[in-house]
This record gives C-alpha cells, structure tokens and sequence, in this order.
C-alpha cells in the first residue's frame, strides 16, 4: 500500500506519519522509486502500537522509540530488557548515587515485607522509593496492611502474565515490554471505577438501610 492507503489504513494522519518515519519510530517501506514507497500491516500494526504508547500511554516521543528499539533489538537477557524499559516508562526518578550503601531503604523494606527480590539496579525500585517517599511527605504513609493486601493482587497478577507470555524470546519480549506500557493504565483505570463501584454500592446499601 502506498502512505496514503497507510494512512486510511492506521487512521494518522500522512503528516503525521511522515514524522514518525523521520523520528526513526516506523520502519521505511520499500522503495518503488525515489520519491516513493510501499507499505504493509506490519506498518499499520506500528503505527497503532506508536500511536497506543504516545496517546493513552502518554510517552514522550523519545520514550516510545526506546520501547520500540527494546522490541526490535531486545538483546539476550529479558530481565535486563525490561528494566530498560521500564525505566523509559513514567513516572520518571533520579538514580541513586553509587556511593550510596543503601538508596532505597522503604522499597527494600517494603519489599522484603512482602518476600520478594530487591535489585536496586531495577528501575522499578527507585520509582518504588520515590512513591512511598511522597506517600510519607504528604502524611499518608502505606501500611504493612495496605502494601501486603496491595503486593498480594499484584502478585497474583505478575504471575498471570506471565503465564500467558509467548515461548519464542523475540515475542516474549514485545509481550512483556508492551504489556507493561500498555496495560498498567488500564490497571490504573480499573482501580479507581473498582473504588467509584464500591462508594455506589455502600452508598446504595446506606440508603436502602
């Protein structure tokens, strides 16, 4: 297909498209002339992965080609693939200073409360760290209850993606990197309807009582 049937076919508009091949974040087609160029689903299936991740994801265009070069280039270690990309994810923190014998002293506690692994190097940890630390500023400390009652869901959720993932490695890693752009906002969503729900449902019960 030409870009203007790609076009049609990703809903974006050419301009837009034109963009992305310039920021290096869809493949070129192949070339019919010097001035053209066809396309096939595989641009459309990129161009709504792009489209997924720089609109309800909310990445910065630099952020979505990072999670885009992690799926095309994922390298030999998934653990280390994911952390690379889950550092290109929000919310964005400084990394500790390697001088410091212990840099996130409320995640490793937090995680050791709850029986799993503390890697410091993991991204992850230190968005862990800065977000119990804000909890704290703002006098709403997460309790031992709250975190275990919240890493035992969350656990149980871990386990059940990665059960689904694909055995070949170069699938497993565009299912892990992009499951975890693209799902946590829905998990994010899905927690605050879960809370609208239940205010309802008491307020319903209250009422009726």
């Amino acid at each position: 297909m030409r870009i203007s049937e790609l076009a049609g076919a990703s809903g974006l508009p050419v301009a837009t498209i034109k963009f992305y091949l310039r920021e290096g974040l869809l493949q070129p087609g192949r070339s019919t002339s010097a001035t053209q160029a066809t396309y096939d689903d595989a641009h459309v299936r990129r161009l709504r992965v792009i489209r997924a991740l720089t609109g309800p994801v909310g990445l910065s265009v630099q952020q979505a080609r990072t999670i885009l070069e992690l799926i095309d280039d994922p390298g030999d270690d998934l653990y280390q693939t994911l952390g690379s990309a889950v550092s290109a994810l929000p919310p964005a923190v400084d990394a500790a200073s390697v001088d410091d014998p212990d840099p996130y002293p409320r995640a490793r506690a937090a995680l050791a409360a709850l029986g799993q692994v503390y890697d410091p190097r993991f991204a992850a940890v230190a968005q862990l760290e800065a977000a119990l630390a804000a909890t704290e500023a703002a006098g709403m400390p997460l309790g031992e209850p709250r975190l275990l009652e919240y890493g035992r869901h969350l656990r149980q959720l871990a386990e059940f993606d990665l059960e689904q993932m694909p055995p070949e490695p170069h699938a497993a890693v565009e299912y892990t990197v992009l499951g975890t752009a693209l799902y946590e906002p829905v998990l994010l969503a899905l927690r605050r309807l879960a809370h609208q729900d239940v205010a309802a449902q008491r307020t319903l019960g209250a009422d009726e009582a």
